[in-house]
């Protein structure tokens, strides 16, 4: 749900009394009462509990049980983690693996 676009098509998709689901912070995204008020949709949204589930999903890779490798779009040393930042910002990569 990262874009004003993304948002808009989510709440005309869903049904009347339906729900939408976002996780994290909206950018550049503005909802304004009267554009959703008719609509009857449930927003709701927060933080993602990263730190809940980060130390046993990297205990799974360590010991290989599991392969991140599978979300990552884009592949960079570590000295070009601002060129990851650009890229997913420019919506050029969804995830970046950055390598040492």
């Amino acid at each position: 749900m990262g874009t004003p676009e993304a948002m808009t098509q989510s709440i005309n998709a869903a049904r009347p009394g339906g729900h939408v689901g976002f996780v994290g912070v909206l950018h550049d995204v503005v909802l304004r009462g009267e554009d959703i008020f008719m609509t009857h949709v449930h927003l709701h949204g927060g933080p993602a509990p990263v730190r809940r589930f980060l130390p046993e999903l990297v205990e799974l890779i360590w010991r290989r049980q599991i392969d991140p490798g599978k979300v990552f779009d884009l592949e960079l040393p570590i000295d070009q983690a601002a060129e990851g930042y650009r890229a997913m910002d420019e919506r050029r990569a969804i995830k970046v693996l950055l390598r040492p």
